[in-house]
């Protein structure tokens, strides 16, 4: 997920807490960034990987992905 303004921010909290309630929580991953986004923010609403740039997600998807396999 992205958020490029901090009223966003809130809502990435709601699809994580969504994806528990709905029983699937261990089988998404879920990486955020965007201008107001931090690993802070990241590891507080439990996201599984944070990139401040498009690019660098694509370096933490595949390191996230690989603790999986």
């Amino acid at each position: 997920m992205s958020a490029l303004l901090t009223t966003t921010m809130p809502s990435m909290k709601t699809t994580i807490d969504s994806l528990k309630q709905a029983g699937v929580r261990d089988r998404v991953k879920v990486l955020i960034g965007g201008a107001p986004i931090t690993q802070k923010y990241a590891d507080e609403i439990g996201a599984d990987g944070f990139s401040e740039t498009a690019v660098g997600a694509v370096g933490v998807a595949k390191k996230v992905l690989a603790q999986t396999a």
